[in-house]
């Protein structure tokens, strides 16, 4: 097994300050322009799109719903039955969730994740729940290979080793870009 630098393989993010800043208030964002949600299903859902790999702690949940509200983000949808407090966008914060989109895609397309663990804001935030575990083991295996081979480097670094990781990581680019304009022009 690999020694992974955010903990052990199935457990990757156990403490806030490992997850990307600005990861849970666009995950936030982006549950409340889906649908009207509370603080608990905001923690469970963000928990589902991650694999199971964190859930936000109230601690965190509810001071940034407070901040959101407070800011003008968020607003509170009138108390149902059973008491639960469920949040939903105001305009306001569709047009921050808007602009946090184009400064991801903008990032994304610089290559460039500040601070991010490897894997975080990847696609199986997005894909079928029933895919979720499939398309996280084979992240999880191309992460171990690289941290891996990052080791290895450090042992000892050959000319041909390195050309054809750059040939993969280039083969595998044009491949994910191949795919990525095809479904833009579904």
């Amino acid at each position: 097994m690999f020694g992974h630098p955010f903990g052990p393989r199935r457990h990757w993010i156990r403490h806030t300050a490992l997850v990307p800043k600005g990861f849970l208030r666009h995950q936030v964002l982006e549950l409340l322009s889906e649908k009207p949600m509370s603080g608990s299903e905001i923690m469970s859902e963000v928990q589902k799109r991650t694999g199971g790999h964190w859930r936000p702690s109230p601690g965190s949940i509810y001071p940034l719903l407070t901040w959101l509200q407070d800011d003008g983000y968020i607003k509170e949808m009138p108390t149902e039955e059973n008491g639960m407090k469920r949040y939903t966008l105001t305009d306001k914060g569709k047009t921050l969730l808007e602009e946090e989109k184009k400064i991801r895609a903008q990032i994304s397309k610089r290559g460039l994740f500040p601070g991010a663990p490897f894997g975080f804001g990847l696609p199986w935030l997005r894909i079928p729940p029933e895919r979720t575990a499939e398309f996280r083991e084979s992240m999880e295996r191309l992460m171990a290979a690289f941290f891996e081979f990052g080791d290895s480097l450090r042992e000892g670094l050959s000319k041909q080793a390195l050309d054809e990781t750059l040939k993969l990581l280039n083969e595998t680019t044009s491949k994910l870009e191949e795919i990525n304009r095809k479904l833009k022009q579904k």
